[in-house]
């Protein structure tokens, strides 16, 4: 009866073990299907998450520096109309780096295509002059 028993899990072990092996093996074949599908749907994720963004934060940086443009224009306080002027540069500087990002990464995602990167625009890696 114990010699049963342990027969019966090996056999277990034999089974578990192949279908472990036979699900890698499908895992494995189906990845670079896979792989393709999650990179664009990441891709059209991030997209929308940069449009939304840069949304907000040209809201928000035209009602600041509109603020800030008061106070600069209305204030008698030196200290206080250097300081909104400090902050409006702060705020184009920043505004222009949001959106420089979006043109950055428009330009360089053909160049990097499909993780694959190819100095030279492709081909065998010869550049003619």
């Amino acid at each position: 009866m114990v010699k049963k028993l342990r027969l019966g899990g090996t056999q277990m072990k034999s089974a578990y073990w192949s279908l472990v092996g036979m699900a890698s093996a499908m895992i494995c074949s189906m990845h670079p299907v896979m792989a393709a599908t999650i990179w664009d749907r990441f891709s059209a994720i991030m997209q929308d998450i940069y449009g939304q963004i840069v949304a907000i934060s040209t809201i928000v940086a035209v009602t600041v520096g509109a603020i800030a443009l008061i106070i600069r224009m209305v204030s008698r306080n030196q200290r206080a109309v250097d300081e909104a002027t400090q902050w409006l540069k702060r705020i184009v500087i920043t505004w222009i780096i949001l959106n420089s990002l979006g043109f950055i990464v428009a330009y360089l995602q053909p160049l990097i295509a499909g993780g694959n990167y190819s100095p030279g625009g492709g081909g065998g890696g010869t550049t003619t002059i």
